[in-house]
C-alpha cells in the first residue's frame, strides 16, 4: 500500500486464508462451552453462479471429488440455488464429523479458487442448534477472511437474534477471526445447511 493510499483511506482487500477454516472445529468446543450450540453436520459454500464450460467442469470436478469421499465417509453433498440465483453447495455429514465438514468446505473453496473462480466465492456457513431448537451460524467471508454469527429467530418473519449474534461474537473472540464491522454481518435468510 503506498502513501497516496494511506492518505485517501484506501485499504487493500484481505487475502483469502482458507485454512482459518480448520479453526471451527476448536472453535466449536468454545461455542458448546460458552452457549450450549453443537455442531448439525451441515454446512454450504456459496458463490455467485457463473455459466460456462470452465465452470461446468470446475464444478464437476468438485461435486466428483466431495462424492467419492461422501461415499466412504457416509454424508450426501447436493447442489442448490437460492432465490437471488447464488449456489450453494451443501455438504451433510453427522453431527460429530465436524472436522471432515470442515474439509469439505475447504476442498469446494479451494477447487474452485484454483479454477480461477475465487472472485465468485461469497461465504461458507456452519450450521449449528442449542437443546432447544435455536439455530445458529458460523459464517465465513471468503473476501475479508473473517466469521461472524448469524443467528434467525424461529417463526415467521425474517428476524435474527442480536444478542445471541453478539454474545457468540463475545465467545470466540480468541478463537475465530470475527469481522468486527457489523454492517458485514449480512443475514443469510433460507441458507441451505443453516
Amino acid at each position: 500500500m503506498g502513501l497516496l493510499d494511506i492518505l485517501l483511506g484506501r485499504t487493500k482487500p484481505v487475502a483469502p486464508d482458507l485454512d482459518r477454516l480448520f479453526a471451527l472445529p476448536s472453535a466449536a468446543v468454545t461455542l458448546e462451552a460458552a452457549v450450549g450450540f453443537t455442531p448439525t453436520g451441515r454446512g454450504a459454500v456459496c458463490f455467485a453462479t457463473v455459466e460456462g464450460a470452465a465452470f461446468e467442469q470446475t464444478h464437476r470436478e468438485v461435486q466428483a471429488l466431495l462424492d467419492a469421499d461422501a461415499g466412504r465417509a457416509g454424508s450426501h453433498v447436493e447442489l442448490t440455488r437460492d432465490a437471488y440465483g447464488y449456489s450453494w453447495l451443501v455438504s451433510r455429514r453427522t453431527p460429530d464429523q465436524l472436522p471432515d465438514l470442515v474439509n469439505d468446505l475447504h476442498a469446494v473453496n479451494s477447487s474452485l479458487e484454483a479454477g480461477g473462480f475465487g472472485p465468485q466465492l461469497l461465504c461458507s456457513l456452519t450450521g449449528f442448534t442449542d437443546g432447544t431448537g435455536r439455530r445458529l451460524a458460523l459464517v465465513y467471508l471468503y473476501k475479508r477472511g473473517t466469521y461472524y454469527p448469524f443467528a434467525p429467530l424461529p417463526g415467521v418473519g425474517q428476524r435474527r437474534d442480536s444478542a445471541l449474534e453478539l454474545q457468540v461474537k463475545a465467545a470466540l473472540a480468541d478463537d475465530l477471526r470475527i469481522e468486527e464491522d457489523l454492517s458485514r454481518w449480512f443475514p443469510v435468510w433460507g441458507a441451505p445447511g443453516l
